[in-house]
Formats: C-alpha cells, structure tokens, sequence
C-alpha cells in the first residue's frame, strides 16, 4: 500500500472544546505522537488481524482554537508530507456559544478520480469540496462532517479492489467480488480515504459516522428470512465478524468521547495495556462483532452529541433491528428507549441523523407499507412469499416498512414539537440518505416546532436514471393518493401526521451543508463539476438552497435550484 511509516490517516474524529481525538494506522508497531501548540500527546499501537492502529486522545485544549498539528511515528515524522501541496493539518477546538455548521451525506464509492471514474461515478463531491476548501482560505469550515452510511461498499467492490482480492484468493470462490475478511476491509478503506484530497479534509474536519446497509451488504437485515439465508452461506459469519470488527476500529471509536470510549470493554483493555510489547485485540473484536450481531441488544452503535444549544442524536438503523416474525422493529426496544431518553426539547434545533429516511415520499412510504403488510400476511401465504421477494427486490426496507417503529419515533417527534418533552425547538430535523437522490420534505404543522427530513445521498454513487425516473414519480403528483388507497387495502392505518416535499428531488452527487444562523436554519447542496476537461481538479457549483424560518416568522426562503 505505501512505504511510509503512516499508512492511513490521520484522521481528526471527535473534537469538542477542550479535546480532539486522532486517529491513524501504521505499518508496524509503533508510538504514535500528535504534536500541536508547543505540546504533544502519544499512545501506542494496537494490532488487529497483522493491522497496528492508534487513536490519540488530546485533552487540556483551549476553546475555539485552530491550530497546526503533526504525526511522528516512533519519533520520526511523518505528517505533513512536506511535498504536499496541501495546508498544514488543523485542529480546530468548539467555541463556546458558536452556531453550529455542519456537512452531511451518504453513498460514497472507492473509484479512480479519472475521466473513466468521473464517467461511471461522477464527480466525488467531498473531494471537490476537499480541494475548494484546501484553496480558499477565506471558506468558513465545517464545525464537523457526518458520513450518514455507505462509507465503503463491501459487496459492490471496484476493479482496484477486485485486483486486491485475486492476489490472495480464487475470486469466482463465494463470496466472489465481494469482501470476505477482515484484511480485505482494511484495503477497502484503504482505498477510501487515501486519495489525497480527500485524506487531507479527513485530517482536518472533524468527522461522526454510522454504518448503512452496504458497509455490511446491500439489504443487511431488511428481513428475517434474509439473515437466515446469509447465515446458511459458508462465508456469512466471517463476513460479518469482519464487517462490524472493521467498523468499531475505522469509524466507530472515533464516534465517542473520550468518557465514552472509556466504557467500551476492548477500548479499556488497550488503554489498560502496561507492557513493553503491541496489545493484539483481533480475537477479541471477532468475538465482539459475533455477540453484537447475535444479540444486537448486547452492544450500542449509536451516539448522541450537544453543540450548545444544538442536539444532534445519531440512530443505528441497521444492526438493531428486531427482525422476530411477531415483533418486527427497525430499532428493537432497548434502542428505542434509549432514542425516546434523548427526544427531548430545550435544544435551538434538534437533528436526528439516520441513514435511512424516516420521511420517503408519500407514495414510497405507502408502498413501503402496503408491503409489509403483505409481507406478514394481509393477503395470504402466497402473497406474503411475493411481498419479500418484491421488498428485498426494489429495498422496500426504510422506516416505512417498519410501521411500528415509524409511528413510536413519530409519536416522540410530535411531542417534543409540541412543547410536551420541554421546550419545542424551532426545529426537529432528520438528515438521511441512502436513497441516492436529495429532497427536503416537511411535515404540515400549523403551532410547534417544524418537522423536516432532509437528504443527502450520494455523495458519489448515482442513481441509474431508469430509477430516477421511478424516484421522481413517487415523489410527485397521484403517486400519494394512489399509494394511499393500494396502503388501505392491506388494511394499514394512515400516517399519523401527513408532509410534502418542499425542494427535490435532485439526482446530483451532492454534498449537503446545514448552519444554525439568527434567521433560520441554512440548508445547501454542493456538486463537483469538470471545468475545461480538469478530471482532477474539479469545481463546486451550489445546486440547491433553503433557509427554514421559525414558525410565525417568514416561510423558508427559496434559494435557487437546478433543474434535475
């Protein structure tokens, strides 16, 4: 992969207004040292799988400070590349009482930033984003970036990553093209985050993760039936081990604050670690993923942070389901209680990030619906076996399709908007993605707090313009009411409020914005275009614009948009 000591990273993960945590892998064993402000902060390595990893805790820091950092690798170093034509790293701490600006989006495939790659996938817009920020010093950065899902594709690999897995094994064996084990990930996200664009930003903006379907593989845990037939499979339980044990290492950790990284059992045993020689924690992550996937209710990949007067709560809506014939939610019951704990008002804006939608359109959400009923037997045994095949066929599996958990979440959205949890917030906010097309929705309230779902997906991965075409459709015109009667005739309840599509859909490879500022909430979009034939240097062009009023204040402000 590389000859440098530095692997991948650094990767600047949670940041607050006195700590930052740092994150790198290393080719061997190694100390690992953050130099910043006259000070420097060291951990060593730990090892998964032949892989040496450090995160670096930095505390004691001053408040809304940015300031340069470098990596040495046991003493020698390595960050900055002096040859780079990047800026100096940054570590920017939180400033007390600073509005809250933020990235956000999903869907980002690992391929060339070439014209070939550019024509299959378009224009990887945090890597345009990467390269205006790295050039105009005058762009207000984000306080943090979210990866909303999809941050790597397990089982939609690339011809790199194809190349990688038949140097080491018979790639027509099962799971063919796609990952097999935990070496494999570590090169998948190798292949992610080193272009150096994009490696750059990462070592500067803060970011928060959670994990979607095809870091897994596409439709994980949609259904019961298709957990058991992935675990007939021979290579199912190693793929798993291997998926959610790269997760915690690569994006988890970095999720949680020092003080919740502390209670996490394997992060205690490598900080617990006193002797001279590397700590290997491989067998303990494997038998950490197995329990986690087998019982999800054993382990907790969700988060929750406060930026002031802003709450922003990160939902796992992938692993903890609960898939029981009987019991079917998208968040099992002690997720949900945790979720309901935290729904609370007293915030300026609450944001809810989960990568798949809570609102779809309303002709896609009643679709959605009709077929989970089918699914669970509306209309007999032999429409129920055509409803699974159709909702893993076309991924009938968002929120909608788990209407008990849907309308539990609802119910919590509309009592904090209606002032019963604390004070109503100006606005309750999900930020999504997953879809791979960008709209705002919001629901039809006359008092109380807004409730809106915004999109961001992809990020780069676009959507086959057959599906956009079909996307489109359920967004607009009679697919609502349409949806609504094929909905009842499986003997569904309505919604329990109604919404409609305020901007969208827009099928660009998008980089979402959102800023907390006296007249609202900001919302943008940003794509990455080619300018005079430059595939590598790629330009940024606003798509869309959207600034949400308090309620009794202007209606939101429409910016202008592209036509899709």
């Amino acid at each position: 992969m590389t000859t440098s000591p530095l692997v991948l990273g650094p990767m600047v993960r949670y940041v607050d207004e006195t700590s930052a945590s740092v994150w790198v892998e290393t080719e061997a064993a190694a100390r690992v040292s953050i130099r910043a402000g006259g000070r420097e902060w060291a951990a060593s390595t730990f090892a998964v799988h032949g892989h040496h990893y450090a995160l670096v805790e930095l505390d004691g820091l001053e408040p809304g400070t940015v300031t340069a950092y470098a990596v040495d690798v046991n003493g020698t170093p390595v960050w900055p590349d002096p040859s780079s034509a990047f800026p100096p790293s940054m570590i920017a701490t939180l400033t007390p009482g600073k509005p809250l600006r933020m990235a956000y989006g999903s869907c980002r495939t690992s391929v060339p930033h070439d014209a070939s790659g550019n024509r299959t996938h378009g224009v990887d817009s945090l890597r345009a984003y990467a390269l205006r920020m790295a050039s105009d010093g005058h762009l207000p950065w984000p306080d943090l970036v979210a990866f909303l899902g999809d941050q790597v594709y397990a089982d939609l690999t690339s011809e790199q990553m194809q190349e990688f897995i038949r140097g080491r094994r018979d790639i027509k064996a099962p799971p063919g093209e796609e990952l097999k084990d935990y070496e494999e990930y570590a090169h998948l996200y190798y292949l992610a985050w080193s272009d150096p664009a994009n490696r750059w930003l990462l070592s500067t903006l803060p970011s928060a993760m959670i994990f979607d379907d095809h870091d897994i593989r596409d439709d994980w845990n949609t259904s019961l039936s298709w957990k058991k037939e992935l675990e007939a499979t021979s290579w199912w339980h190693d793929r798993i081990v291997a998926g959610l044990a790269s997760y915690w290492v690569y994006q988890h950790l970095g999720n949680l604050s020092p003080q919740e990284r502390a209670k996490d059992a394997i992060w205690r045993r490598i900080t617990g670690h006193t002797g001279d020689d590397e700590i290997d924690v491989g067998s303990d992550l494997d038998s950490f993923a197995e329990r986690a996937d087998r019982d999800p209710k054993s382990y907790r990949w969700s988060y929750c942070r406060d930026f002031g007067d802003i709450r922003l709560i990160v939902v796992d809506s992938r692993a903890a389901r609960d898939l029981a014939p009987d019991d079917r939610a998208l968040v099992d019951d002690v997720e949900l209680a945790w979720l309901d704990g935290r729904m609370r008002g007293g915030f300026r804006h609450l944001l809810v990030a989960t990568s798949l939608p809570f609102l779809l359109p309303m002709g896609l959400h009643y679709v959605e619906s009709w077929n989970e009923a089918v699914s669970e037997g509306a209309w007999g045994k032999r429409a129920a076996r055509a409803g699974e095949k159709l909702r893993r066929a076309v991924d009938l599996e968002h929120w909608a399709a788990f209407q008990n958990s849907f309308r539990r979440v609802a119910a919590m959205a509309s009592e904090v908007a209606d002032g019963k949890r604390g004070p109503a917030p100006e606005t309750i906010t999900f930020l999504s993605g997953d879809v791979h097309f960008s709209y705002v929705a919001e629901v039809e309230r006359t008092s109380g707090s807004r409730i809106l779902q915004t999109v961001c997906s992809p990020i780069r991965n676009p959507l086959p313009r057959l599906m956009r075409s079909f996307a489109a459709v359920m967004s607009y015109g009679l697919a609502a009411p349409v949806g609504a009667l094929v909905a009842r005739s499986a003997k569904v309840p309505d919604p329990p409020f109604r919404w409609a599509g305020i901007r969208g859909p827009w099928f660009d490879n998008n980089l979402a914005y959102l800023e907390v500022a006296p007249e609202g909430l900001n919302l943008w979009w940003q794509t990455g275009v080619i300018d005079d034939g430059d595939h590598l240097h790629p330009g940024l062009e606003r798509v869309a614009s959207l600034t949400v009023a308090p309620r009794g204040s202007t209606e939101p402000r429409r910016g202008q948009q592209r036509t899709p």
